[in-house]
């Protein structure tokens, strides 16, 4: 994330010395990627090459810093660019496997790994990314972070089994859905957080303050990321629209619209759901989820997790970095992609 990417969220609130810091520290975690995805295999090399040149917010690394800042502590910035580099890479190897498991063929506007090297490849080589994840952090020796980081990447991977088991089911309850939420999204921005704060050696209430932090920020990423999904510009998201109504996947902007349809729309929505709608259809329903208010109330949703992330902060003292903290929270409910 570069310092205008910053200075466009924090709208002139955050000190422009500060955003130069930080979006130093995300270029030279950028750097510590590329060294990190070199193999004596070519083929792993090329497929971590990949992934990382389609760019990203780089938000995971980002946290990790903006988090160790906010306690006002002294820090090891060392520390914090390598682990920000293993969280990214843990997040690289996810998407490479997410892209597989849903036959993604596009990310960010260009071909996934899987697409371009095949599948096989694409799995083994997000294999290899997770395994130099736990390299990194063996030799940060920290078993508090260790602990943190393991415990999220199993989330992550249940996360991703339960959304599966739940997939094809038009009436899924929206307690189960922000249950899958919570696992494979939310739980690793929360362990940035907290591993930021465990690198600056923060006190175990500041610790748990920026941990709920990062959990309330990833929920409502996460729920955007949904919205998006039916609304977005394809041309900024870089994917194709309705993704998850396509692959029977019901998330808020879907639960939401249920109650608002007729029988005959609802029988229709069903049938459709996972199975084949074509490109009229989704805009129909991509309508009604924005004339009867479901995008509306996942806004809300997102909106409410922001405000509790944003209560959180206040058992951090006041600084610059906690006011950038809220400012990045703040825009991730006013993303465009």
């Amino acid at each position: 994330m570069t310092a205008t990417a910053f200075s466009a969220m924090s709208q002139g609130r955050v000190d422009p010395e500060l955003l130069a810091r930080i979006s130093d520290e995300v270029a030279i975690v950028e750097e510590e990627l590329l060294l990190q995805v070199r193999s004596q295999v070519d083929l792993v090399e090329k497929v971590g090459r990949h992934t990382l040149e389609a760019g990203g917010k780089r938000l995971r690394p980002a946290f990790v810093t903006l988090a160790a800042q906010a306690t006002n502590l002294e820090f090891s910035i060392e520390r914090t660019r390598k682990l920000g580099a293993c969280m990214e890479m843990i997040h690289m190897a996810t998407l490479i496997h997410d892209d597989v498991i849903d036959n993604a063929v596009t990310r960010r506007g260009r071909s996934t790994a899987s697409a371009e090297f095949g599948n096989t490849a694409a799995i083994l080589s997000g294999d290899v990314l997770l395994s130099k994840a736990m390299v990194l952090l063996s030799r940060d020796g920290d078993l508090d972070i260790i602990r943190s980081v393991s415990e999220a990447a199993v989330d992550i991977a249940e996360g991703e089994v339960r959304e599966l088991g739940v997939r094809g089911i038009f009436d899924l309850d929206e307690a189960t859905h922000l249950d899958v939420l919570g696992l494979k999204t939310a739980s690793f921005i929360e362990c940035c957080c907290e591993v930021g704060a465990i690198v600056a050696g923060a006190p175990e209430e500041i610790q748990r303050a920026l941990k709920a932090f990062g959990y309330h920020v990833g929920m409502a990423f996460q729920i955007v990321d949904d919205i998006l999904d039916y609304r977005g510009d394809q041309s900024k998201t870089g994917k194709p629209i309705a993704t998850d109504f396509r692959e029977g996947q019901a998330t808020l902007p879907l639960i939401f619209l249920r109650d608002c349809l007729s029988e005959a729309e609802s029988t229709m929505a069903r049938r459709k759901f996972g199975n084949g709608v074509n490109e009229d259809e989704i805009r129909m329903i991509s309508d009604w989820m924005d004339t009867r208010g479901a995008f509306d109330l996942a806004e809300q949703a997102a909106k409410a997790h922001i405000t509790q992330a944003i209560l959180t902060l206040d058992k951090l003292p006041d600084s610059p970095s906690k006011a950038l903290l809220e400012t990045v929270a703040y825009h991730i409910i006013r993303r465009q992609s």
